[in-house]
């Protein structure tokens, strides 16, 4: 039986991504994975990646810093929705068979860091455009 890739969360990109993980942690009674909340001790809130879990501390969302971000005009398409899936997987043989997998589906590969030995991943587009990331991860 064939493996799949296992969503891990859906990441949001924001100009200001604790305001937007504070709305959705707020929203949808989650909670930061640890070291992800905000600093208590007064410090600069620096974090440019942010990761929202369920009570089971699954993943459920992620947050992106960008300098800037066009906001959507939904239900038109003058300015698309921004978001993208990361999909993890357990091994670095396993990252290369989801990607061959993902390109024989139609995918097309965007970025390579496959070679990242704390993180390894591949960010794709899918045959829409949008991109995904798979990558290697324990949960």
């Amino acid at each position: 039986m064939p493996r799949f890739p296992i969503l891990m969360h859906t990441a949001l990109d924001a100009t200001d991504g604790r305001e937007l993980a504070e709305f959705y942690r707020a929203f949808l009674g989650l909670r930061y994975r640890p070291g992800d909340e905000p600093p208590d001790d007064g410090s600069v809130d620096d974090a440019d990646w942010l990761v929202l879990v369920d009570e089971s501390g699954q993943r459920v969302l992620a947050f992106n810093q960008v300098a800037s971000l066009a906001r959507p005009t939904w239900p038109t398409d003058e300015v698309p929705k921004q978001m993208h899936h990361d999909f993890r997987v357990s091994s670095v043989v396993e990252l290369e068979e989801q990607r061959r997998r993902a390109e024989e589906l139609g995918a097309v590969l965007l970025y390579d860091r496959s070679d990242d030995e704390g993180e390894p991943l591949y960010v794709l587009a899918d045959p829409a455009g949008h991109p995904f990331c798979v990558l290697v991860s324990a949960g």
